[in-house]
């Protein structure tokens, strides 16, 4: 087992961002954690010096890899400070000046709370954006809790292009997650700088190619991530995901405030286990109460995209790795994810229409 004390040993010979004190002593290594021969380093660097400092980043990459035992590395840069170990603070706003080359729209799925359906969600709007002929990927975000490998049915560890990391294929979508790269039992114990580090290369490091649309799976809350991606990548929009009752209403609230405080437009609420139908009676349960999202969009502002019904049939391909959208193409599921893809999709390529100001003469 590769330790780390070996890995700082192998970055003797790599300069820190003074360009001439080793990386180890020069007091920006903000977290490095080692399991089962994966290492995650994360660089602190001024947020204005960034492009200048990624051949640091490239060799500290290249040594780690170097060393025998090494399955796989992240190395990313942050703007947060360290002393070797990860720090709880999420990082400074900064400009937008992530761009991803080739993509033409970058799209947050986003919840306040865990346990709505946020990852279904966002699956299955991918598939339905690919049904009405986009060319797209998307990336789970979801650094402690990655749900694509089992949404998408992929244990296949990426590949490599051109130095950048080749996503896997499912189902005419491109994926991209951390649940690639590590086991599901295995617990991704990281804190502010290591996630914020994450982000970034999962980001900036993978060769997504052509797509009209990349839908980011986004872990729930208004945390590292959410901030790091925010102030980071010039987003289209935010897609919020939430169940009718009171408590999820009040999240998802939060959620659409955070996305307005930093600028990005929010494309709609949906509303995730609607209602439930009984299989076998057809009787119709509103568990989690119903309309609830409806009216808090309303209340807010902001477009309602749709409902999503309770049903075993979402939750049983879900399971399974055949989401929905694929499984049952023609069925009322899927219809209702088409329903909610198209108002997206429209809504992407025209653009947020803002009301012109009002000039008023007294």
């Amino acid at each position: 087992m590769i330790s780390e004390e070996e890995v700082l040993k192998a970055l003797q010979p790599v300069n820190g961002p003074d360009g001439k004190t080793p990386l180890p002593q020069s007091g920006a290594i903000a977290g490095l954690q080692v399991t089962d021969g994966k290492v995650y380093l994360s660089i602190a660097v001024e947020p204005s010096r960034a492009a200048a400092m990624e051949g640091m980043r490239a060799a500290a990459d290249k040594a780690i890899r170097s060393l025998p035992g090494v399955a796989n590395a992240i190395v990313s840069l942050t703007a947060e400070k360290g002393s070797g170990r990860p720090t709880p603070r999420p990082p400074p706003q900064a400009p937008r000046t992530l761009a991803i080359p080739g993509v033409a729209r970058i799209v947050a799925v986003a919840s306040g709370k865990g346990g709505v359906g946020k990852s279904t969600t966002a699956v299955n709007l991918a598939l339905a954006l690919a049904a009405l002929r986009w060319r797209v990927g998307i990336l789970d975000l979801d650094i402690y809790g990655p749900s694509l490998p089992r949404l998408l049915h992929l244990s296949d560890r990426p590949g490599a292009d051109n130095g950048k990391i080749k996503p896997l294929e499912a189902y005419g979508i491109k994926a991209m997650s951390i649940g690639f790269m590590v086991s599901e039992e295995e617990a991704m114990i990281w804190r502010g700088p290591m996630v914020a580090g994450a982000v970034q290369q999962l980001l900036r490091d993978v060769a997504w190619g052509e797509l009209d649309c990349l839908v980011i799976d986004m872990p729930p809350g208004t945390g590292d991530a959410q901030l790091t991606l925010a102030q980071t990548v010039p987003l289209s929009g935010a897609v919020i995901v939430s169940t009718p009752q009171d408590l999820a209403l009040i999240d998802a609230r939060r959620g659409v405030t955070m996305f307005e405080k930093v600028d990005i437009p929010v494309l709609g609420i949906v509303e995730n286990m609607s209602y439930f139908l009984c299989p076998h009676c057809g009787e119709r349960s509103d568990i989690f109460a119903h309309g609830g999202a409806r009216h808090e969009a309303e209340k807010l502002g902001v477009p309602f995209l749709g409902e999503i019904p309770l049903t075993m049939s979402i939750r049983e391909h879900s399971d399974s790795g055949r989401p929905v959208v694929v499984s049952e193409p023609q069925g009322a599921n899927a219809m209702a994810y088409r329903a909610i893809a198209e108002k997206v999709k429209a809504a992407l390529e025209k653009g947020r229409e803002r009301a012109a100001p009002k000039i008023v003469i007294g």
